[in-house]
């Protein structure tokens, strides 16, 4: 893939265009391989199996997802055939042993003949060219020297399934890495599987996982590794893969005839055997039951397989005596089963786990070549690879479970392409097994429509991108985009004397529309920034979260800090929202998870374009939820080692100021004043802070200041604390009430706050309280925010010395849209009324909407329409003289049910 993250805003020779920028963004699979001509390919080879060997060859690192029956094995030899007369040098193939006879045979068709070897020594000894065949073991255990081959080809390439989870994972990432040439096939990659697409990409290098898992999916922070695939992502997410995959089903995918490719039909017979209610068990409270419950989870499946074996066996020789001298198979999943299947069949083959490799591979070929009538085994040991068609078209399970990729597996076996007769599956379960049974054929019906979706990708745009790059440019957008604002009754004179309203809204590309704005017009900008390539927020490839890294994400940056820079006044301020960023243990290669400094990048970026770095807030939230979303703190894991124990990530609000014009007194060129507050005496005459007198009423305690009339030094020294509470209180999206009860959100709320909702007003007139009477020192914050939160330390004395000053830290997570209070507390501590407050990254307008209700105007531009269409309407509720709903609202609903 071309990595557009090498892409810099600038370059030695010339600046480069924005629009080109975000154009490189677009999907490309550039060919990593080597030219093939249609004459070159084996005249053995169907025109389906051509093709595909063609386009694999040219890509160089390709996956053939090509359907049972339509000559995988074949055209793996073809492909390698056709490198090693290009390259020479020697090309590998990795396959189950269960299946080298099968390729031996193919081999023969082509003119080859591929050596099977096990280990190093024995590839020296072959000499420096040729064809070799291994199987998984030799190359996970280290066997095999890979640097000794220029391509190689995984058959079945099962292993890649346990993604992260498994040794042969890890390890075949690891030995492959760099390869040039290499490429996957199996004919059942799961499309409802999208993690194991996504492994099977990262094995060919195709796309890292954690970029991929951004570019597509909506992530769950209540679950890690559950992904979603976003809506407006699915077609896209499918064009991508076919541009590096061949999910082929037929001949006729590829505009080739289907003649001979007829699949045979497949007659499923489903038989429920009664559980055995005496072992019904009980409810926790004692309670006895009657009848047994649904078998859900695996433990409780794996109990009832034992309990109700008896009655399986005894259906499986029903079902076998309606045909006593078929060939058969017997799929299984327990050690217990295989034995009872051996006691109640004497004359039964099978194979399994313990048995040497060489013995279990001569029983698959018996049983494939029709000389054993009945095998037994597990779809784990032979349901991939071996083509069992020739001679046997009937199949028993005796159990079902949950794996539906072996399960599928299993059934092509003897359902593919060249069988000659219609397949028989009888599926065998109990009673309280109906809920795994729905499990899996509501699998089986996704399976089948996402193939047939697949299938109806390739028919229109060919193997590869060719005829879906225009599609997918379609999603950049070049002009300004529509603007929404505030009537034009209530728009407002700016210090220029000009009318302007009070907000505006623009949907569009940031960079497109910042450059159109003034220099010098914005008083602030408040915005949360994307967080790197971590999250996207539309389709479009002007988002800035559609990146392949941090340093693609700062290269977008690069074109829009420079106009933010531009359009704020001089001596003014720009607040950043961010938070670090956990790196999966599978991207840093170390073995365990760290911590992008998400925010010192910010920091770095913001002053290398000429912003003066402030400081930073530290805005705590919640360590419990972050560790489910991402495992990483885990009270098990710390347990085990605490070594590796991280702590929360706390969001920041960095603090960053235009330079003004006149640098001798540092102020900006239109400060930001504020009033000090009136003190009302005990007469009722209101006078100011520094009136004589109320310092006197104020010792005496016979005065109070009065409300809301000028910037208090309480308020100060809140303001000027660098933790920063928030109550949580937001702008309500469509997401808050999709499926969810007001109880449930209640909550999930209540959790998310421990006991009590943080009031900053409330802890301002605590202070103010004091102030009044003028016992507010003026040395120390004698009542600062302090943290419940132990990764936050707010309880450092910072008055034992001048050579005892102590700092603080924090970490922890974002991903809602920002706290008004946060916003809040921004707009009224750096801005003037009037001045027009910017946010670069809208969202729901929340900075806009909040700057207007402080008396300062607002704009925002955002990207997502959804967003944009959503944060308009909340706006116009708000000229409207209606209150925006928030998220205390919705829980505020709850309490008064």
């Amino acid at each position: 893939m071309r990595h557009a993250g090498a892409l810099k805003a600038t370059t030695a020779a010339q600046p480069l265009d924005y629009l080109d920028f975000v154009r490189a963004k677009i999907i490309t699979l550039p060919p990593l391989g080597l030219p093939v001509a249609a004459n070159d390919i084996h005249p053995i080879l169907k025109p389906h199996q051509a093709a595909i060997v063609r386009w694999a060859v040219e890509g160089g690192r390709r996956a053939i997802f090509a359907a049972f029956g339509l000559g995988k094995s074949l055209m793996q030899l073809e492909i390698m055939r056709q490198i090693g007369l290009q390259l020479g040098g020697r090309q590998l193939i990795v396959v189950p042993l269960t299946v080298v006879t099968e390729f031996m045979r193919d081999a023969e068709l082509l003119g080859m003949s591929p050596v099977f070897v096990r280990t190093t020594a024995e590839i020296v000894a072959r000499g420096e060219t040729g064809l070799f065949l291994t199987n998984y073991e030799s190359v996970r255990e280290g066997k095999i020297d890979l640097s000794l081959f220029n391509a190689a080809s995984l058959d079945e390439a099962s292993c890649l399934r346990g993604f992260g989870g498994t040794k042969t994972f890890r390890e075949f990432m690891r030995l492959f890495d760099g390869m040039q040439y290499k490429f996957v096939a199996t004919a059942t990659p799961s499309p409802n599987e999208y993690v194991e697409l996504l492994a099977y990409a990262a094995f060919l290098e195709i796309m890292d996982v954690g970029q991929a898992k951004t570019r597509f999916f909506k992530r769950n922070s209540e679950q890690a590794d559950d992904l979603t695939i976003h809506p407006h992502k699915v077609d896209e997410w499918w064009l991508w893969v076919n541009s590096w995959a061949a999910f082929v089903q037929r001949p006729s995918d590829l505009g080739f005839s289907d003649e001979g490719y007829e699949l045979p039909d497949l007659d499923v017979r489903w038989h429920e055997v009664p559980s055995d209610h005496a072992a019904a068990g009980e409810e926790k409270g004692g309670q006895h039951l009657l009848l047994k419950k649904e078998a859900i989870g695996l433990v409780d499946a794996s109990r009832e397989k034992r309990e109700s074996l008896g009655a399986r066996i005894g259906k499986m020789m029903e079902l076998r005596a309606e045909d006593p001298s078929a060939h058969r198979l017997i799929w299984h999943d327990l050690e217990k089963e295989r034995e009872a299947i051996e006691r109640a069949v004497p004359n039964v083959v099978s194979i399994y786990g313990a048995q040497d490799l060489g013995e279990r591979a001569r029983k698959i070929i018996a049983f494939s070549d029709g000389e054993v009538q009945e095998l037994a085994a597990k779809p784990v040991l032979a349901g991939s690879g071996c083509n069992f068609q020739r001679h046997c078209n009937w199949a028993i399970f005796l159990g079902i479970g949950f794996k539906f990729n072996d399960f599928i597996q299993a059934i092509h076996r003897i359902q593919r392409f060249l069988q000659t007769k219609q397949v028989r599956i009888d599926l065998i379960y109990s009673e309280a097994e109906r809920a795994v049974r729905r499990t899996l054929e509501e699998k089986w019906a996704r399976h089948k429509e996402m193939t047939a979706r697949m299938s109806e990708i390739i028919r229109q745009y060919g193997l590869g991108l060719a005829g879906a790059g225009d599609v997918l440019e379609r999603t950049v957008q070049t002009d300004l985009g529509e603007v929404e604002a505030s009537a034009a009754e209530i728009c407002k004179r700016n210090r220029l004397g000009e009318f302007i309203p009070d907000w505006i809204a623009y949907r569009g590309d940031t960079v497109i529309r910042t450059r159109e704005m003034r220099s010098d017009s914005v008083g602030l900008i408040v915005t949360s920034v994307p967080f790197g390539s971590q999250y996207e927020y539309s389709p479009s490839y002007n988002d800035f979260g559609h990146t392949d890294d941090l340093d693609h994400f700062f290269a977008q940056m690069d074109f829009l800090t420079p106009e933010l820079l531009r359009v704020l006044e001089p001596g003014r301020r720009l607040a950043v929202h961010v938070k670090d960023r956990v790196v999966p243990s599978g991207m840093t290669g170390l073995g365990f998870r760290t911590i992008e400094p998400f925010h010192a990048r910010c920091i770095d970026h913001y002053r290398d374009h000429g912003f003066a770095y402030l400081g930073m807030i530290t805005i705590v939230t919640d360590v419990v939820r972050e560790n489910a979303g991402t495992y990483r703190l885990g009270w098990s894991e710390q347990c085990k080692d605490a070594s590796g124990m991280g702590v929360g990530l706390p969001e920041y609000l960095l603090l960053f100021r235009k330079p003004p014009t006149d640098r001798s007194n540092g102020y900006a060129d239109q400060p930001v004043t504020k009033e000090k507050p009136m003190v009302e005496l005990e007469s009722g005459e209101i006078v100011e802070w520094d009136d004589p007198r109320a310092k006197a009423a104020g010792k005496s305690r016979t005065c109070h200041l009065v409300p809301d009339s000028g910037y208090s030094r309480s308020r100060w020294q809140i303001d000027a604390c660098s933790l920063y509470r928030s109550s949580g209180n937001r702008a309500l999206t469509a997401a808050d009430l999709e499926g969810i009860d007001h109880k449930s959100i209640y909550r999930r709320f209540r959790a998310l706050n421990y006991a009590a909702v943080y009031d900053h007003e409330a802890h301002v007139a605590l202070t103010e309280s004091v102030e009044a009477r003028h016992a507010l020192p003026t040395e120390f914050a004698l009542l600062p925010p302090h943290s419940w939160h132990p990764d936050v330390w707010t309880d450092i004395a910072r008055m034992r010395g001048a050579n005892t000053v102590q700092s603080e830290k924090g970490r922890e997570q974002h991903l809602c849209p920002l706290p008004f209070d946060i916003v809040d507390r921004a707009i009224k501590n750096w801005s003037n009324p009037g001045d027009l407050v910017f946010d670069p990254f809208g969202g729901l307008m929340t900075v806009p909407m909040r700057a207007v209700m402080h008396g300062r105007r607002g704009a925002a531009v955002e990207l997502n329409p959804d967003y944009f269409r959503d944060g308009v309407s909340l706006l116009r509720e708000q000229d409207a003289g209606r209150a925006t709903p928030s998220l205390f609202d919705l829980l505020g609903m709850e309490a008064a049910a």
